[in-house]
């Protein structure tokens, strides 16, 4: 016999026309939040932070995932890996702040320390004062626990399970998609960064992000010339879903200058643009100019932090002399992303309602956003079935 929770689920699931939205319990109930965190977060690809945020060898970054202590650290040689922030001997943390590692990964509690691709490297007095070695203690099994990672477009990607498909196959359809993308990003700093607080569940931002349908009451300034009828939906089941436009316009300042382009692009992208939400946590937009990505961090079960960051298609805008439009650019982002925050906010509060069933679906202006709730209830029902 199928449970209650499974039959709601089936309602989520059900063609467009016919389906409910997930219900309340899946925004506002802290035990929920805390198996969506295996359902959702840990056994697909999630997006971490920014592989800019340790750009140089030795660059150490501790961040907290959903309550796991995980680490990120530019190695010696180059590559950058995630780990457990956690000493393999009494399970200290190992690094507090973001810091620029001069010797190995010290353990404060016992000095344990490790090599920057995790491997344990010395044990003082662990046989004994002055004796820094035992036989029961195998340094070469002992290293860091690596947590299988991956970059592109300069997210990182991790899957704590270790199971999901590859990082490859996983981002195959969108990376197919956006193939005249594939070229250097470049970021200049804190005047392309943007850091928003919402009161509210993180998947009500990936759902108003997915559509037009709400621009010409929410972004009234946008839609006067990116207007309703000039976006079309995107969708790919079981990956993504969002929407382009077709009127975009590239910033101009007053001598009449603008972003350079990425290199080669069809025409397609002369007057385009295409805004994705890629499962479960990745918002990405791109421009013939510029490009940027969202990083949904959620906090609980109804605070989520927004972490923007905005890159360009060449080494020369990242120059001060292109710093005012830079910043305007910032601005005018933020402007619209914190547009967005009442809204997601308000259906947060209405989430709380007793009544409200999941609420219903427009057939034809929120399929991006149904796809999005068919998915995460599939990874429900697909984590109760293993």
């Amino acid at each position: 016999m199928r449970s209650v929770q499974q039959a709601k689920l089936d309602k989520v699931m059900r063609p467009v026309g016919g389906a409910q939205g997930l219900p309340n319990e899946y925004y506002v109930d802290r035990d929920l939040f805390g198996s969506e965190k295996s359902a959702v977060f840990f056994r697909n690809w999630a997006a971490l932070g920014f592989a800019k945020d340790v750009a140089e060898p030795g660059d150490a970054q501790p961040v907290d995932f959903l309550g796991q202590p995980l680490l990120i650290v530019h190695g010696r040689d180059g590559k950058t890996r995630v780990f457990q922030n956690t000493c393999r001997h009494r399970g200290m943390i190992l690094v507090e702040e973001k810091t620029r590692l001069r010797g190995a990964i010290r353990c404060p509690y016992h000095s344990w320390c490790y090599d920057h691709d995790g491997a344990l490297k010395t044990t003082p007095h662990v046989g004994g004062p002055g004796n820094n070695v035992h036989d029961d203690v195998d340094r070469s099994t002992l290293g860091l626990v690596e947590i299988r990672s991956h970059i592109w477009r300069d997210i990182i990607f991790v899957n704590l399970s270790g199971d999901a498909p590859a990082f490859d196959d996983y981002a195959a359809d969108i990376k197919a998609r956006w193939a005249e993308f594939e070229q250097p990003l470049y970021h200049s700093g804190s005047d392309s960064s943007i850091r928003l607080e919402l009161d509210s569940n993180w998947k009500l931002a990936v759902e108003n992000y997915c559509e037009s349908y709400h621009l010409p009451w929410v972004h009234p300034g946008l839609n006067s010339y990116s207007r309703l009828e000039d976006h079309y939906h995107i969708e790919e089941p079981g990956h993504y879903s969002g929407q382009g436009t077709l009127v975009y316009r590239p910033m101009i300042n007053e001598s009449g200058d603008r972003f350079s382009d990425f290199a080669g692009l069809g025409e397609k992208w002369d007057a385009g643009a295409e805004y994705i939400a890629l499962f479960p946590n990745v918002l990405l937009g791109v421009h013939r100019d510029h490009a940027f990505a969202i990083i949904l961090q959620p906090v609980t079960h109804e605070k989520t932090v927004e972490l923007v960051e905005i890159y360009y298609a060449s080494e020369e805008i990242i120059s001060k002399k292109w710093a005012d439009m830079r910043a305007a650019n910032t601005a005018l982002w933020k402007t619209v992303f914190e547009e967005d925050i009442f809204v997601v906010e308000g259906m947060q509060k209405g989430r709380h309602g007793a009544k409200f069933d999941g609420g219903r679906f427009s057939p034809v202006m929120d399929s991006p956003t149904h796809l999005f709730h068919h998915w995460v209830a599939s990874q429900f029902v697909d984590a109760d079935e293993h």
